[in-house]
């Protein structure tokens, strides 16, 4: 009888792959911080799969939570209202700022991003959309056309009428030029573009509060504050693309909080039900509700609003809430900030560390000088990053590496022992990258 591996392997298409070059390590459990394969070799899991898994893994209030409603009602078409939609609702408009108070609800994060633009299309008449050059918003044909990382062109064309920008890079500024004494030329740069493209083409300009898959970079204090005051001078909306960096993952509830920046539209996906049921959602605020009360709205899927789904996601928030994970969110990330500070200090492979809450980034580079980095961009071989990779494997950590990067944003719920010995765990490992420098 073929293993389940094999099974995939010969049934299964991965996503971002070549697949050939795939393994297929079955896993079979989980629990909080942790999840372990069929042999039962255990995982810290140290950037909460794809930064989505915020709770840890098979939290019993969530996973009971999901049998209840399974057991009363799984689904019901988006046109009737059920309990577990209009409860997660008002959840969300609890903790979103200003005044984002309604929401659509999607299937996940490319699909919160599609239909963010289409509705600030609708809304406002324009067109264009801003989005910066290394983002990433999804994989739908919307959302990958936003992105800006090394995943759109191979699908170009795209959907017309985004334009890119630079983002607030500190440590490879693209204009050359060091904070504080920069002029904020990364915000004021959005400005100028905006001025070339006419503001009153532009409907929105979506960014991530903290550029997440590429590479976490955290952008100075003044940035998303001026960003706010630009779309305002032009009646640009503001989107926030807080997939990644909602829900705790900041140390805030969502990654705009930590600047007081109140967006136009939100989008969230991940840590809203941590992926235990697919889920995400589009929140607006009441200027952009009031319009479709009187207007169509060109949006709709199947599976909005998803009962099951909901009803993981109003567990989820609850779990936030009673256990304090955003509280703990802060407190870890400030240990974590000071374990990444060390690594610098003493690893000379490690060019650049940043971190805002459980939402960090190691930056490897084969020279602190020249700032080239140990792995090339979109590079196809992982080299010395892949040896890293398998050498945390067998220590019993999982992280997500990507180029020259590291990704460290375990659990909220995860406890200083834990983070201190997936930390052990990165300071042994980067050995390897100063083996080779």
């Amino acid at each position: 009888m073929a293993s389940i591996g094999e099974l995939e392997r010969r049934h299964v298409l991965r996503s971002w792959s070549i697949q050939r070059d795939n393994t297929y390590e079955e896993i079979v459990g989980g629990e909080g911080c942790w999840f372990w394969n069929r042999e039962g070799k255990k995982y810290l899991d140290f950037s909460s799969q794809l930064i989505n898994t915020n709770i840890g893994h098979q939290h019993p209030k969530v996973v009971k939570a999901i049998q209840e409603q399974a057991a009363k009602l799984c689904y019901i078409a988006p046109s009737y209202a059920s309990e577990p939609r209009a409860k997660l609702a008002q959840k969300i408009a609890q903790h979103t700022p200003g005044d984002l108070n309604k929401v659509l609800f999607t299937l996940g994060g490319a699909e919160s991003n599609d239909n963010a633009i289409k509705i600030a299309r609708l809304y406002s008449g324009r067109f264009k959309i801003l989005a910066r050059y290394r983002s990433y918003h999804g994989a739908t044909y919307g959302a990958i056309s936003l992105t800006g990382d090394p995943r759109r062109p191979p699908v170009e064309p795209g959907i017309p009428g985004v334009v890119h920008v630079f983002e607030p890079y500190c440590y490879r500024c693209s204009f050359g030029k060091s904070y504080p004494g920069c002029g904020l030329e990364c915000a004021e740069h959005v400005r100028e573009v905006m001025l070339y493209e006419d503001p009153k083409s532009i409907a929105a300009f979506i960014l991530e509060p903290v550029t997440g898959t590429n590479g976490v970079f955290v952008p100075p204090p003044e940035y998303l504050p001026r960003i706010r005051e630009i779309c305002d001078e032009f009646g640009v909306l503001l989107i926030a693309d807080e997939v990644m960096t909602g829900w705790g993952r900041t140390g805030k509830w969502f990654g705009v909080d930590n600047w007081d920046v109140v967006p136009d539209i939100m989008t969230m996906a991940k840590g809203i039900t941590q992926g235990y049921v697919p889920l995400g959602a589009v929140v607006v605020n009441d200027k952009i509700a009031q319009h479709f009360e009187d207007n169509m709205l060109w949006c709709g899927l199947t599976y909005s609003g998803h009962t099951l789904a909901c009803a993981a996601g109003v567990a989820t928030v609850e779990v936030y809430e009673e256990e304090k994970l955003i509280e703990n969110s802060a407190r870890m990330g400030e240990v974590l900030k000071n374990r990444l500070q060390e690594l610098k200090e003493k690893h000379p492979s490690v060019g650049d560390v940043r971190s805002i809450g459980l939402f960090s980034a190691v930056e490897l580079v084969k020279d602190r000088e020249t700032k080239e980095p140990l792995a090339p961009w979109n590079g196809p071989d992982p080299g010395i990053m892949g040896e890293i990779n398998k050498f945390m494997r067998e220590k019993g950590v999982y992280i997500y590496i990507r180029w020259n990067y590291l990704f460290i944003a375990p659990p909220t719920s995860i406890k200083e022992k834990e983070l201190n010995f997936g930390m052990d765990v990165v300071d042994e490992a980067l050995k390897l990258a100063d083996q080779i420098l």
